[in-house]
């Protein structure tokens, strides 16, 4: 039996209330109702599902552009493969990257040991945004990625014999470096 089943997509970043927001401007009467449920739904799983490494997608408007059908050879199935090779070639196109958590890090150290603790935030790919005096200690705040930041209770209490602190907080994603991307795909 052929099966047979178009469907255009256009992706863009959007920052709406949800992390996907789909968007249906399909002219009425393009797709019989139950198709076009199956087809929203599709294009929903997939962006959930789809990103570069297979993690779900962020900020992004997926919008249902035009779809073709045939009495008698489209089914669910073809609206479904349609469907997801479309999120997939429009997602390829848009060049959709890789975002990860960074975190703020403020760290609370005597004088002595700021230089060492600076060295190591920069050995993480840290971003040191301010630096003042509070008391007679030294305050960091930084910014740096949540992979990069494993051991580091561990770290800073070596590298100031017990006697720095310091909190996290999740503040936003950003955009992964590429070899951070390369050693996911293996």
């Amino acid at each position: 039996m052929t099966q047979f089943a178009k469907v255009k997509i256009r992706v863009e970043p959007f920052d709406g209330e949800q992390p996907i927001t789909i968007e249906n401007k399909l002219k009425p009467g393009t797709l019989p109702p139950e198709l076009e449920q199956v087809l929203e739904e599709t294009v929903h799983d997939a962006a959930r599902s789809g990103g570069v490494v297979g993690y779900p997608l962020m900020k992004v408007r997926l919008t249902l552009l035009d779809a073709s059908h045939r009495a008698g050879e489209t089914t669910e199935l073809a609206i479904q493969a349609a469907a997801s090779e479309a999120v997939h070639e429009a997602l390829n196109d848009a060049g959709v990257v890789l975002l990860e958590p960074i975190m703020r890090v403020e760290i609370l150290t005597p004088d002595e040991f700021l230089g060492n603790i600076q060295a190591d935030l920069n050995a993480r790919r840290a971003v040191i945004v301010s630096s003042e005096r509070r008391g007679n200690r030294s305050v960091l705040e930084a910014q740096a990625s949540l992979a990069n930041m494993f051991g580091y209770s561990t770290r800073i209490r070596s590298l100031s014999r017990g006697l720095a602190t310091h909190s996290m907080e999740p503040l936003k994603y950003d955009t992964a470096p590429p070899e951070v991307l390369k050693g996911m795909m293996g």
